[in-house]
C-alpha cells in the first residue's frame, strides 16, 4: 500500500499567507499595479481605492469585506492542510506541531505582508498617483 506524501509546510504557509495578504489589501495594490503599467490613470486609481474607504479616509465596508475574505483564505489554508495531513500516517504529536507552526506562519506572514503592502501602496499613492490625479484634474475641462 502506497503512503501519501506529507504536504510541504513552508510552501503551504507561504502560499496561503501571500494569498490572504493580497486579498486583504487588493483595494490598494490593484490600482497601484495597474497605474504602474499604464493601464489606469490617476483619477480612476484614486476613485477605485476610494470605493473601499470612507470620505474621511477611514476603513470602509468594502475594505472590511476584503479583510474578511483574507481571514477566510487563511482559515481555509489551515483546514486544507489539516485535512491533507490527516491522510498521511505520521505521528499525531507531529501533526499537531505542524498545524500550530502552519497557523503561526500564515498569521505572522499574512499580517506582516498585509501591513507591508499597505505601507507600500500608501507611499506609492502619495508619491505617484495623487500628483498624477492632480494633473489630470487640472487638464480636464470644466463642464
Amino acid at each position: 500500500m502506497s503512503e501519501k506524501k506529507e504536504p510541504n509546510l513552508i510552501k503551504w504557509g507561504l502560499k496561503y499567507s501571500l494569498s490572504a495578504a493580497i486579498a486583504g489589501i487588493l483595494c490598494c495594490v490593484a490600482p497601484a499595479v495597474l497605474f504602474m503599467f499604464g493601464l489606469m490613470g490617476g483619477v480612476y486609481a484614486i476613485s477605485f481605492a476610494d470605493f473601499f474607504y470612507e470620505q474621511d479616509g477611514s476603513t470602509g465596508t468594502g475594505s472590511f469585506i476584503l479583510r474578511g475574505v483574507a481571514v477566510i483564505i487563511g482559515i481555509y489554508g489551515i483546514y486544507a492542510y489539516r485535512k491533507k495531513q490527516n491522510q498521511c500516517s505520521i505521528d499525531p504529536n507531529r501533526k499537531r506541531k505542524n498545524l500550530i507552526i502552519l497557523s503561526l506562519t500564515i498569521l505572522i506572514l499574512g499580517v506582516g505582508l498585509f501591513f507591508t503592502l499597505e505601507k507600500w501602496s500608501s507611499w506609492y499613492f502619495d508619491k505617484y498617483i495623487v500628483p498624477e490625479q492632480q494633473k489630470e484634474l487640472k487638464i480636464t475641462p470644466e463642464l
